[in-house]
């Protein structure tokens, strides 16, 4: 990390968690961060759910939520970019505070409750997206919709021709009852209708589901047989914990999901049991905990074929995405792999 970033995070973290955060999207929209451009190599580059990506080094949805930043974001060094969630309607979301940090922990705590300026707004600023870049779309619904499971496929309905990829959104802690739609039969109805919308695009996209780190055996086993009966592309694994084991911040007890370091074990180990499970028939993507390459060498040896994170960047800067791909690639080289497809799932049964 240089010096000009270290002193950014510093000044940002003077301020309020939620204010510090729309700092740093207006820094990244006025051209005040720098940005290194794409990180690829031949060890890098590989293919998810059919699409090319330059490295699997992605941000996971949250961090621009309203698709502002779509253009210095893609040169920042991911291999590919989460935005959103964004839902039908604009929503507020949840009182102020709604953030915090838990430095102690190399942790957050959020309960935003999918505030975002709507899939107008959203789908507009992706019509005028960066062609070079891949780009997908986290899916919500609105708080006091009547039917949470069809507002999933208004948004993609409205912004799909404008995206690489589209995930559905049911393990967010922080929407009352959200979390209900992850049992078998209400995702599967809503998996419907989602991949029913993708059919009728003019292209396809892929749909990703993105589940809790809190399930138990016999959930994980449910989500591996949705995803091989529904037809999905992907599962990400995995979105914040409820659980606050062994933490230490002040912030510990505040309600919401907890994102960053003392996840990475919990969502590693949800990740593996579906990579055992699904047995490569659905590739997985790794997010929960990761700050160094080494912790995303990880994710793809317990068996994910890209990876997301997000919460580091506020103790790490932005700089983290390339230098968590450029560090994956010489550990790929370090270990003999020509590219990072031959290492997913290497060292799976260590975490089962």
């Amino acid at each position: 990390m240089k010096l000009t970033e270290k002193l950014a995070l510093a000044a940002l973290h003077r301020v309020d968690p939620e204010t510090a955060h729309g700092l740093s999207i207006k820094a990244l929209t006025s051209g005040l961060t720098p940005t290194p451009g794409p990180v690829t190599s031949p060890r890098l580059k590989t293919t998810l759910a059919g699409i090319e990506l330059p490295n699997p080094v992605g941000l996971a949805a949250g961090f621009d939520k309203n698709a502002e930043a779509l253009l210095p974001l893609s040169r920042a060094g991911f291999g590919f970019i989460e935005v959103g969630a964004a839902t039908p309607r604009p929503q507020p979301g949840n009182p102020k505070p709604r953030l915090f940090r838990l430095t102690e922990d190399g942790a957050a705590i959020n309960r935003f409750g999918f505030n975002n300026e709507g899939m107008e707004v959203i789908g507009k600023r992706l019509s005028q997206r960066p062609r070079d870049a891949v780009i997908g779309l986290n899916l919500g619904a609105n708080k006091d919709s009547e039917d949470r499971a069809a507002d999933f496929a208004r948004v993609l309905a409205h912004c799909g021709a404008h995206l690489d990829f589209a995930t559905v959104n049911v393990s967010s802690p922080n929407t009352e009852k959200l979390r209900d739609l992850q049992g078998k039969a209400a995702l599967s109805a809503l998996l419907a209708g989602v991949i029913q919308t993708r059919d009728g695009l003019p292209r396809r996209v892929p749909v990703f589901l993105k589940i809790a780190p809190d399930l138990d055996r016999a959930g994980i086993e449910d989500i591996a047989a949705v995803a091989l009966e529904s037809g999905i592309d992907a599962v990400i694994a995995t979105n914040t914990t409820l659980s606050r084991e062994g933490l230490k911040s002040a912030h510990r007890d505040e309600a919401g999901g907890l994102s960053g370091a003392p996840l990475f074990d919990r969502s590693t180990r949800v990740l593996a049991q579906l990579s055992e499970l699904l047995q490569d028939q659905v590739p997985l993507i790794g997010v929960g905990g990761i700050s160094n390459a080494e912790q995303a060498y990880a994710k793809i040896c317990a068996g994910a074929s890209a990876v997301q994170f997000y919460t580091a960047m506020v103790f790490g800067g932005l700089s983290l995405a390339s230098d968590i791909a450029r560090g994956l690639d010489a550990l790929l080289a370090r270990d003999g792999f020509d590219n990072v497809a031959q290492a997913v799932g290497t060292k799976r049964k260590d975490w089962l």
